[in-house]
């Protein structure tokens, strides 16, 4: 595997090695399912009183893992924990820090098939997708290792005031916030865990995890990578529990000093509400998801767009912030490119994502599995027709999970609010326009601005890139429409509704969000 990087634009021809070492992993986690996992607070494996068990979508007679039930008393500990070690960790040297943190990445890395398997059983990705989350979370953290390094630890000398008789220095420095709280979602429980938590660290804040109830056991793995890489104690605590009641405790405490957030708009909008009733101004790194639009001109390659749209719309079972939900087409070649996805999506083998062959697992769980089918309905009655899917799927091994058709909607009315709705769910709208004006307008229609491709003549992408609202943006490529950002190539995070900071994760200004400014001006 020397000559092969995995990254999501890679993953789609990957070498042999790559399969022998997942499946000989699925094979050994198989053979273990069913351990208790404790929280880690302090350094040390902390159990309360009420236990929950880790299901896999894949499986619902599958128990993965016995995870913790914690409250706010946890979450008060992990926070006491994260502060009290806040001033050794800050005042270590940037250098140590990296150091420290590039083994847990290292870690990762060494681990990626056992993760990968874990990944794919709890969360439902295929085996390559899954790899990839793991992989990412790596780079992520090694970009924001990089990304001290090459700034020198955000040192900088200012100019020196033109005072006579005096000697004047100034100097800028970034500094740690102090304790930093990581909510992440399920969808990509490493990298976006994993991502935040690691530019957190290097920037020397302690952190508190708080990960999706559903994805428990796999963040709780990558926490051990820290752990094994010699953390000191309590700069890295980890909680699990209802976000009710664990997550609104470490929301509303004021020992929370920057916290990063991945999820829905209305559970982050609603984060931010609360961050502002603080006594201070308090920073709160929201990244709320998409409704992304794929526009596809008449003079576009269609083999191109329809490999792109597929692998954008229905990675992940469209579980994805980053999703091709919308596809917004010339009327030139709209019957052209439809009945090329109709083609394509027929193709994609929906079961269990542990297998080789296997591109679509399960949804995440039976909330997502039952609105699907109400907006299945929902779209029925507005009427949209389904080229393809728009069912559960039933019988034998289905029966036991959460598995939904790949569905493409044609023919639904501009004005349906699915259009600006926000599924997250194998469902993808196909829409037929005029004018690329008219493509433009409808694309950026929407609260969201995350994620957007297009499909059209070098002349266009031009256009395309100027006039689109969105954070990250591709043309042309088949690899994927709307989806597969990497660290260092395409840094990650949207526009609008769809993120707080207006910079993108992976890229060169994400790190000193976690810092803030001091001036010291020394005279002599």
């Amino acid at each position: 595997m020397a000559d092969f990087k995995l990254t999501y634009a890679t993953m789609f021809n990957p070498p042999e090695e790559l399969h022998v070492g997942f499946d000989k992993a699925v094979e050994a986690l198989r053979k273990n399912m069913g351990k208790e996992y404790g929280m880690y607070i302090n350094g040390k494996e902390v159990m309360a009183d009420e236990k929950f068990d880790d299901h896999s979508p894949v499986n619902t007679d599958w128990v993965l893992a016995k995870m913790q039930k914690g409250n706010a008393k946890h979450a008060e500990q992990a926070l006491d924990a994260a502060r009290k070690a806040f001033p050794g960790w800050s005042h270590t040297p940037w250098q140590k820090r990296v150091e420290v943190i590039r083994k847990g990445a290292a870690l990762i890395e060494k681990r990626i098939f056992e993760l990968g398997a874990a990944m794919a059983m709890e969360v439902g990705k295929n085996r390559m997708e899954s790899l990839g989350d793991v992989q990412e979370t790596a780079d992520l953290i090694y970009y924001s290792c990089y990304q001290m390094e090459k700034n020198d630890g955000y040192v900088v000398e200012m100019g020196k005031d033109p005072l006579v008789g005096y000697e004047s220095r100034n100097v800028s420095i970034l500094r740690p916030y102090g304790v930093w709280l990581v909510v992440s979602p399920f969808n990509f429980p490493f990298a976006l865990t994993g991502g935040p938590m690691g530019a957190a660290l290097v920037a020397g804040n302690t952190v508190v995890v708080k990960p999706a109830t559903d994805t428990a056991w796999i963040v709780r793995l990558l926490i051990d990578c820290f752990r094994d890489a010699g953390l000191p104690d309590g700069v890295l605590n980890f909680v699990t529990g209802p976000g009710s009641t664990l997550g609104q405790a470490l929301v509303d405490s004021k020992e929370v000093d920057g916290a990063t957030f991945t999820g829905s708009f209305d559970v982050g909008m609603k984060m931010f509400q609360d961050f502002g009733k603080r006594n201070y101004v308090r920073p709160v790194i929201l990244e709320l998801g998409g409704k992304n639009p794929v526009i596809v001109s008449k003079n576009a390659d269609l083999e191109r767009a329809s490999i792109g749209i597929i692998r954008s719309a229905f990675g992940l079972q469209g579980q994805k912030c980053s999703a091709a939900s919308r596809v917004i087409v010339h009327e030139a070649v709209y019957n052209d490119l439809v009945a090329r996805l109709k083609d394509a999506a027929s193709k994609l083998v929906l079961g269990d994502p542990t297998e080789r062959n296997t591109y679509n697992g399960p949804v995440v769980n039976k909330s997502s599995y039952n609105e699907f089918k109400e907006f299945c309905e929902e779209i029925s009655q507005g009427g949209g027709k389904f080229l393809t899917g728009g069912h559960v799927k039933t019988g034998g091994m289905f029966d036991k999970g959460f598995y939904c058709e790949n569905t493409f909607v044609t023919d639904l009315p501009f004005s349906h609010r699915l259009w600006k709705h926000e599924m997250f769910l194998p469902i993808t709208t196909i829409g037929k326009i005029k004018d690329m004006d008219e493509a433009m307008r409808i694309a950026n229609d929407v609260n969201y601005g995350l994620t957007a491709g297009f499909y059209g003549s070098p002349e266009e992408t031009d256009w395309f890139f100027d006039k689109i609202e969105a954070g990250v943006t591709y043309a042309n490529r088949p690899q994927g429409a709307t989806t597969g950002a990497w660290p260092g190539f395409q840094p990650f995070g949207g526009w609008k509704g769809s993120g707080s900071s207006g910079k993108n994760g992976g890229g060169h200004y994400y790190l000193p969000l976690y810092m803030h400014e001091q001036i010291r001006t020394l005279i002599k």
